[in-house]
């Protein structure tokens, strides 16, 4: 799982301070939106709205602001439809760079993207050129996973639909097609293992390594692209 940040949620790429909170929250809050608006209000039958709320939970989101979320979704709120973008663009020597967004308003987000792409130092590339590179996977990791028998849970797993497993000192990385991504959380849980992070993620076939300066400036990139409001995720081939 080349040049997948293994150890942080998103609440922790945002990096979750008091300055940086209520932005964290504005994009959790959205991603809820956008799930319980795709699949209903109840976390009992919505699977992707469940990750959302726990998410959201795991960064203390306060629950007047889940429920809020939950309802804009379900039409008994406030709110405008939410669209989903991807936008691609490439860095120092290359290094690919994958935007995830979520909006009420797709020609500010294209705009904003764009010149702060350009601002930073990357180049906007046309639509499939980064993403040929990158598989979308669910990704799922545990913290610590209390667990002797390591076979028996690759096993499991496996059924489940991983293609990949990585246990290590942190913890246990499982990733897996988008397909098989609720099938891999519940094989989890159904082992006692709580997820520490679980979502779906673009993740580098091939990742590039580059000196000091050269991963510095993609770091601050990918740092100005994050700090807008309307931007979920940041992924790149950068070697991790």
């Amino acid at each position: 799982m080349s040049g997948h940040n293994k150890w942080s949620k998103i609440a922790g790429k945002k990096g979750i301070a008091d300055a940086k909170r209520s932005a964290v929250f504005t994009r959790l809050a959205k991603a809820i939106t956008l799930a319980a608006r795709e699949g209903g209000g109840d976390v009992a039958m919505n699977f992707k709205l469940r990750m959302a709320v726990e998410q959201a939970k795991a960064a203390n989101m306060p629950s007047n602001n889940v429920d809020r979320a939950v309802k804009r979704g379900t039409g008994e709120g406030d709110g405008g439809s939410m669209e989903a973008g991807l936008y691609e663009a490439y860095g120092p020597r290359g290094v690919g760079i994958i935007v995830e967004t979520l909006s009420d308003n797709k020609n500010r987000t294209v705009a904003e993207v764009q010149a702060t792409m350009k601002r930073a130092g990357a180049t906007p590339a046309a639509q499939g050129s980064v993403l040929f590179n990158f598989d979308h996977k669910a990704i799922v990791t545990v913290l610590n996973p209390t667990t002797n028998d390591r076979g028996t849970l690759e096993l499991i797993l496996i059924d489940a639909g991983a293609d990949d497993i990585e246990l290590e000192t942190e913890g246990l990385t499982v990733a897996g097609p988008v397909e098989k991504f609720q099938s891999l959380v519940e094989a989890i849980e159904a082992a006692g293992l709580k997820p520490n992070e679980a979502g779906l993620e673009f993740v580098p076939k091939v990742s590039v390594n580059l000196i000091d300066e050269e991963r510095e400036k993609t770091e601050k990139i990918v740092q100005a692209l994050e700090d807008l409001d309307d931007v979920q995720a940041v992924y790149t081939s950068l070697e991790s």
